[in-house]
């Protein structure tokens, strides 16, 4: 585990060297509460936390130490993050990643919403969403389930795999070879044999699926990142029975483009998209250009970003688009 193997790079050096240049990096490797594993040039360091740092890193952060404490966390590139499970307020799961895999058991309905709201969190953090649909060999209508998938998120890369078997797995590796990647998906969904099969060994512990929901045990207790054989970083993280989004609108948006597109072109700013006059929106329900399930999916998450979370959002400006 080399410094590079883990993605330090030019830009990552610059960054340390307009903190401090006589500080040491380390990458977050696993975060226990009262400290973390870092990894250095000097190998696997265990290190508590000594000081109150802002922000308070999570797993795949950069950070830099002098000697043997850390004094501060390199500006992020990304950062993955949830609405808290109970209160308002976020849950910050991993910082600098390029590519969130959101996986989803064919033993199982494949939910359209839960790819939504992972596909947002990953835009959210600057990431590429990518659906991999695992335990293929469980379901003959794989291809099927497949097809209706990549028909409902035409602009997210699908994959089907059967750890079992090694389907899929190739395509995987060449998705995500030289970047940082993490798993969304629930309890059950096949996550931890997914990690075991990119990282070739039996890292993670793999939990029982129960037959009768196909609901499994959370295997996965704390995040931890590894480094893939095939190059590449991955972040694992427990299953998350409930994705509540802390996210910008915008990110909504980008998993919703032709809504957000007829949006753009509703003659009031702040139409409400419930048949006022000049609702693009409505129109297009109308002539079924735009499908309800999409719209009204669009609609919650919408709803649920506007939420206020550790920060209010800017007020909306209402204002006539034939104004402008």
């Amino acid at each position: 585990m080399t410094l590079a193997s883990l993605g330090f790079d030019a830009r990552w050096r610059d960054e340390l060297n307009s903190f401090d240049a006589s500080c040491d990096v380390g990458r977050i490797i696993v975060h226990h509460g009262a400290g973390v594993v870092v990894a250095t040039e000097r190998g696997l360091e265990n290190v508590m936390f000594t000081q109150r740092l802002n922000p308070r890193p999570v797993v795949g952060d950069w950070v830099a130490l002098r000697g043997e404490e850390i004094v501060g966390v390199l500006p992020r590139r990304s950062l993955l993050r949830r609405r808290a499970a109970h209160g308002s307020g976020e849950q910050q799961l991993a910082a600098n990643i390029d590519k969130v895999l959101l996986v989803c058991g064919v033993d199982r309905p494949v939910k359209d919403g839960r790819i939504q709201r992972g596909a947002t969190l990953a835009r959210d953090a600057l990431a590429e969403p990518i659906i991999v649909l695992t335990k293929a060999s469980k379901n003959d209508d794989v291809e099927a389930i497949a097809a209706e998938v990549r028909l409902a998120h035409p602009d997210i890369p699908v994959v089907i795999t059967s750890v079992k078997e090694g389907e899929g797995l190739d395509q995987l590796r060449s998705l995500i070879v030289g970047s940082t990647v993490t798993l969304l998906g629930e309890s059950g969904a096949g996550k931890s044999s997914i990690v075991n099969a990119l990282m070739g060994s039996t890292t993670m512990t793999e939990g029982d699926v129960r037959e009768k929901d196909s609901k499994g045990r959370h295997t996965t207790t704390t995040r931890s990142l590894h480094v893939l054989p095939s190059g590449g970083v991955l972040i694992d993280t427990p299953g998350i029975r409930a994705v509540g989004l802390v996210a910008e609108t915008e990110s909504v948006s980008e998993t919703f483009p032709e809504v957000e597109e007829a949006a753009e072109m509703c003659r009031f700013t702040d139409c409400q998209h419930e048949g006022q006059p000049g609702c693009a929106i409505s129109a297009g329900l109308a002539d079924g250009q735009l499908d309800e399930k999409r719209v009204e999916a669009w609609r919650r998450l919408q709803l649920e970003t506007e939420q206020p979370t550790t920060k209010p959002l800017p007020p909306r400006r209402s204002r006539r688009r034939d104004e402008t």
